[in-house]
């Protein structure tokens, strides 16, 4: 089972709001996930960003791919930073 961590819509119509999620690959974008990680809130300004970056680096330890714009959010909230200093170990 290919995992990746991406975004899930969630949200009024024209209102987005998105999810960070762990789930397969092979799953549809608003379909079944394994694990909520954070949340994505585009609209505010500054946008919100909520992240577990424990949760984040375990997933990324297992094996699990961010698309890009996960792996963006990921370096904002810090957690790329910290997966990346603990694979250099």
């Amino acid at each position: 089972m290919a995992v990746k961590l991406r975004l899930t819509r969630v949200g009024k119509t024209k209102q987005p709001q998105y999810r960070i999620i762990a789930a397969d690959s092979r799953n549809a974008r608003d379909g079944r996930f394994i694990e909520i990680l954070g949340t994505y809130n585009p609209r505010q300004e500054p946008s919100a960003l909520a992240v577990d970056n424990e949760k984040a680096v375990s997933w990324l330890r297992k094996g699990a791919q961010p698309t890009e714009r996960v792996r963006k959010l990921l370096e904002i909230s810090g957690a790329w930073a910290e997966y990346s200093a603990s694979k250099g170990k």
